[in-house]
């Protein structure tokens, strides 16, 4: 039997102490130099992912396909590189890698030749079974090029016995599992897929007649193109000559969108069903300030995903909102760093304090959420160095208790500051005056305008219930493997 594959080489940087998303999509058909369309598109979805990027485009039965490490602005801004990427129709990736090492045979979108024509995917999320998928794929005599889990769509779908390349990719989508937003390109057809749940997000544009797909409404604004609707969970759309036709690929479940989208992921100026995130965020602030109110003279965000959040509670208690902490934008990424002096230099690369704000002040700081707490314990000292009488500490999100298996890269349970303290603990490692967090019914007041529905929840929120959308088939035998190794080291 042949050995199982690594289990993914996570990229996560305590450094930054962020949970990263995995990537975004964006596709086009029917435009003149699609290729173009996608490269601006891509730019919207940067800040999906910044290891990776590729765009693949199809031209009278040829594929052309150009991935490259980096970012979107190093690579697709040079013409006669775009102009080499011909065609009316075209799909592109950003990539954070958290499935599948950062390397350039990662780098989507991927491509294969099957039996029906040539078939290109870029796919954002994890699947949770695709570990059990490929060994089976393995087992029968397929060969890997990548270690991505999009690569086991692809295998899927080459196996399939469906004539149709489209119906062949429907068919590969039916046998997966977890969550997902994918585009494709096959035999002049773009289609785009979202998982049952769907828990990752995809929309629909158009564009002087040509169709869009792509992760974030945002995309669709950078290129001037109209939002249509958002594609369902478990539909399919394939865009052909004969027009835009839904499938349905999986049963109709009610949805359940990741509620990181909103707390921190989505650019501010997206709209993710129908709730502006930037609104989201605000309302999370404002709730936070009923819920974790502190006697303070001034709060700051910290840059720059807590702004929004810091603007709606400092409205809410009406003291005055400022920047307090200045975020470095051009710095690069930050990667583990050997000692503990140098892991303080790269926060400080990253955010300085502004003494002119922050001297004298009983200072609120908020954050989008807490995840190790490393980072917002070296803010809090900076913020007192800096002068602050005191440092109030706000979470615009609930307790992350548990990790995540659907694209985002975050630590395991026993390194989530949540997960093994309490509040009072929490705080008295950060080194704070006070600490709070929003409630799950606070998150569900500022997306939803409705309580949770504790039998159907409206959003994916295991990060803060444990309660995941779909059954987790990968981590749950590689933990009964661990168990049986643990039994016969007993046993022995």
């Amino acid at each position: 039997m042949p050995a199982s594959p690594p289990l993914p080489t996570l990229t996560y940087d305590p450094v930054t102490d962020r949970a990263r998303e995995e990537c975004g999509v964006f596709g086009v058909r029917g435009a003149d130099k699609a290729a173009v369309l996608a490269a601006f598109g891509l730019q919207a979805l940067q800040h999906r992912g910044q290891e990776a990027c590729g765009i693949t485009s199809y031209d009278n039965g040829r594929f052309h396909s150009e991935r490259h490490q980096g970012l979107v602005a190093d690579h697709f801004t040079d013409p006669v590189r775009l102009d080499q990427l011909a065609g009316s129709m075209a799909i592109g990736h950003v990539r954070y890698s958290t499935s599948g090492a950062p390397v350039l045979r990662n780098v989507q979108p991927l491509y294969a030749d099957v039996r029906g024509g040539g078939l290109a995917i870029a796919h954002n999320g994890n699947l949770t079974n695709a570990r059990i998928l490929r060994e089976e794929l393995v087992q029968a005599g397929a060969i890997f090029q990548s270690t991505s889990d999009t690569e086991v769509v692809l295998q899927l779908a080459a196996r399939s016995r469906k004539t149709k390349s489209a119906d062949r990719l429907l068919h590969a989508l039916k046998q997966v599992e977890g969550a997902f937003a994918l585009v494709a390109i096959s035999n002049d057809k773009l289609i785009g897929a979202r998982d049952p749940f769907g828990i990752r997000p995809l929309v629909m544009g158009e564009l002087e007649g040509a169709v869009i797909l792509a992760s974030e409404t945002c995309a669709l604004d950078m290129i001037g193109a109209r939002l249509i609707r958002e594609i369902e969970p478990g539909e399919a759309v394939i865009i052909s000559d004969n027009g835009i036709e839904s499938v349905r690929y999986a049963p109709v479940r009610p949805p359940r969108p990741c509620a990181f989208e909103y707390i921190y992921f989505a650019r501010p100026d997206s709209v993710i069903a129908g709730r502006s995130v930037y609104d989201a965020r605000k309302r999370m602030g404002r709730r936070l300030a009923e819920e974790a109110p502190a006697n303070i003279d001034v709060v700051v965000p910290v840059p720059d995903s807590g702004i929004a959040a810091a603007l709606g509670y400092a409205e809410k208690i009406g003291k005055p909102f400022d920047l307090g902490i200045i975020r470095a934008h051009f710095v690069g990424r930050t990667f583990i760093q050997p000692t503990q002096a140098k892991r303080d230099l790269g926060v400080r690369r990253k955010h300085a304090a502004n003494a002119a704000v922050l001297k004298g002040k009983r200072v609120l700081l908020i954050d989008d959420s807490i995840v190790r707490g490393t980072t917002s314990k070296k803010i809090v000292r900076m913020v007192r160095e800096a002068g602050a009488t005191e440092v109030h500490f706000r979470s615009a999100c609930p307790p992350i208790t548990h990790p995540d298996f659907y694209g985002i890269d975050m630590p395991m349970r026993e390194e989530l500051m949540a997960a093994s303290h309490d509040p009072e603990r929490m705080r008295t490692l950060l080194e704070c005056d006070s600490l709070g967090f929003l409630s799950v019914e606070g998150l569900y007041w500022a997306v939803c305008d409705a309580p949770r529905n504790d039998d159907q929840p409206q959003l994916a929120d295991h990060y803060f219930t444990g309660e995941y959308p779909t059954r987790l088939a990968d981590r749950d035998r590689a933990s009964s493997a661990k168990d049986q190794q643990l039994s016969l080291l007993v046993d022995a």
